[in-house]
């Protein structure tokens, strides 16, 4: 994250104002317009596709064990995505 100096963007009274609240420390404003994780970039669906990757080894018949080297992630991760993806497919969403 790169920092913007108040002085160079904000007027002195808002400036004044904040510092009444916040003297001297560095504060995050946050965007309007609230964006989706992995909106910006391809992780998203990155994820997505791995996740799909190990459900289908894991129905193929892959153990957890054999997922967890395969695909370099500890035995819990792949549990907690086998059990993402099974409550997915029960409610009918493959997406989640």
């Amino acid at each position: 994250m790169s920092y913007i100096r108040a002085e160079e963007v904000l007027p002195r009274e808002l400036i004044e104002a904040i510092q009444r609240y916040v003297d001297g420390k560095s504060i995050y404003i946050p965007c309007k317009e609230k964006r989706e994780w992995g909106s910006r970039s391809s992780a998203r669906a990155f994820f997505r596709e791995r996740d799909e990757s190990v459900f289908e080894a894991w129905q193929s018949g892959a153990s957890v064990k054999e997922l967890s080297l395969r695909f370099s992630l500890s035995e819990k991760s792949i549990q907690r995505i086998l059990r993402n993806r099974r409550l997915a497919a029960a409610a009918g969403d493959a997406d989640s």
